[in-house]
């Protein structure tokens, strides 16, 4: 795959959060029809939803239209849209969203302790079915063990699941509650490896004892984010081989647009797509991925 200047940025060390591309791409690689991107965020307009106070990440405008645009372009079907840190526990510009989508989407909240049941029942009614829990300071606050378990309280009464933001330090020393929380449980990002760390393999191998667990599940997102390497990022798709190899129906895709708060090199949503032919060689392997895990992941239709 020849990489040019439109497909791969070099941004360097510093954290960078681009607009969205006006014209995306198609990827020489066709998806399955009913696929899903299990990652996504929708920011903005800000004129119209303004960034929560204080929020600790404030990136340019990815609006429903410009997601839309490049699902599009990339043959993606479905999405589930994940609540922004930049708009808090705000969740109006989800549910607009959602209301876009016609039903073909579905939403991950950021729930406060305190957040009501009227509050939930909006917010179910909508399409969520999960709510997202950051364990990176730099982005949110740290929930509490008993903030951490009215989190968990709420999704088993709602069959929702439980999306965990963290590094991969926090799967060693969270494994034990990670495997007690009693709902579905995904873990961002192949859980953020530090991929230089003389402790990564240790880490790998609790996710993946988390993942024998029958309940918890990975997104292949980040690869990017993850890699240490220049593209094509090969360490980083040695990991979401392993993954998908060691529990291939408790593994999802996204594509995590718009990217916020990148670091070195970030490629296109078309050459992310192209990358999962590495982990996911065949029809049969990309339609698991991309369309029956979801569905099953989500109890959708």
């Amino acid at each position: 795959m020849r990489l040019n200047d439109h497909d791969v940025v070099d941004l360097g060390p510093h954290e960078v959060s681009l607009p969205p591309d006006p014209e995306p791409r198609r990827p020489t690689l066709a998806l399955p029809p009913g696929a899903w991107d299990m990652h996504c965020h929708v920011i903005g307009p800000v004129s119209r939803f303004p960034y929560a106070r204080g929020a600790r990440s404030t990136p340019p405008d990815a609006t429903a239209e410009d997601l839309g645009r490049l699902h599009a372009a990339l043959g993606i079907e479905r999405t589930l849209i994940v609540q922004s840190v930049a708009h808090g526990s705000d969740h109006r510009v989800l549910l607009d969203a959602l209301r876009k989508g016609e039903g073909r989407h579905r939403g991950v909240a950021l729930l406060t302790p305190e957040v009501t049941e009227a509050e939930l029942d909006v917010l179910h009614e909508a399409g969520v079915r999960g709510m997202r829990v950051h364990f990176l300071p730099a982005l949110a606050e740290v929930p509490t063990p008993g903030e951490l378990d009215r989190l968990a309280a709420i999704a088993r009464a709602r069959d929702w699941h439980i999306e965990l933001h963290l590094m991969g330090a926090d799967v060693l020393d969270h494994e034990d509650v990670i495997a007690s929380l009693g709902a579905r449980v995904v873990i961002d990002h192949m859980a953020r490896f530090d991929l230089a760390s003389s402790a990564a393999d240790a880490r790998l191998a609790a996710l993946l004892r988390l993942l024998d667990a029958g309940h918890v599940w990975v997104k292949l997102s980040g690869i990017d984010r993850l890699s240490i390497e220049p593209p094509p990022f090969t360490d980083a798709v040695d990991v979401a081989r392993t993954l998908t190899a060691h529990a291939p129906e408790r593994v999802l895709w996204g594509t995590d647009f718009p990217h916020p708060q990148s670091r070195g090199w970030t490629p296109s949503d078309a050459y992310r797509v192209e990358l999962i032919e590495q982990f996911a060689p065949t029809e049969a392997d990309r339609r698991r991925l991309l369309v029956e895990n979801p569905l099953t992941f989500l109890n959708a239709t």
